[in-house]
């Protein structure tokens, strides 16, 4: 049986390992400019100049910052060592962007209130929960009905960032607005069934 391409190969791997969708598809982005960049080369024939020089255009050509940079690093060790299985003794020059270092710009409760008097309906369901259960996107979108306790106040974020559940406050302030919207959406998946 013929030895998959590549890039399948790649995706194999990542999933092996369990990490998310948005992960191999970073990996597998960043994997294909490294190779289309040294013009279709094998990764098995090149080496630490080629990387430290695609790094190097990201930077300085593409303006990337530091944390892509990084991003684009990690999928090319991905690579060779998970893919290709390759002793990267070169990796030692090949060094990691530095971040810069400043302070986070968080809302002041004014400014939140201003954003959210601005939405409505299931958009500002959304971003409430983002604001006031500390959700991320991600795990905002995948809540499903089993993982509100009411009774508690908690909401379980499932596979959340690094794969791992954990539990967060469901803000007092929703919990009315959270049980009319799921009881529309009952009443809407009833009528969808018949």
């Amino acid at each position: 049986m013929p030895k998959p391409k590549l890039l399948n190969q790649v995706r194999d791997a990542i999933r092996l390992k369990h990490y998310s969708m948005r992960t191999e598809e970073a990996y597998v982005h960043w994997i294909k400019r490294f190779i289309f960049f040294h013009e279709k080369r094998h990764p098995l024939h090149m080496g630490e100049p080629e990387v430290s020089k695609f790094l190097s255009h990201l930077a300085v050509e593409g303006k990337v910052s530091a944390s892509t940079q990084n991003q684009a690093l990690s999928a090319i060790l991905f690579l060779y060592q998970e893919v290709l299985k390759q002793e990267l003794g070169w990796i030692n020059n090949v060094k990691r962007a530095k971040k810069p270092s400043h302070l986070p710009v968080v809302f002041t409760k004014e400014e939140a209130k201003t954003v959210l008097l601005r939405l409505e309906g299931t958009k500002w369901l959304m971003a409430s929960l983002l604001y006031g259960a500390g959700l991320r996107l991600m795990e905002c979108l995948g809540i499903r009905v089993k993982d509100i306790d009411f009774s508690y106040n908690q909401i379980v974020v499932r596979d959340g960032k690094g794969g791992k559940d954990r539990l967060t406050m469901l803000p007092e302030s929703l919990k009315e607005p959270l049980k009319k919207h799921l009881e529309k959406v009952r009443i809407l998946h009833e009528q969808d069934l018949k």
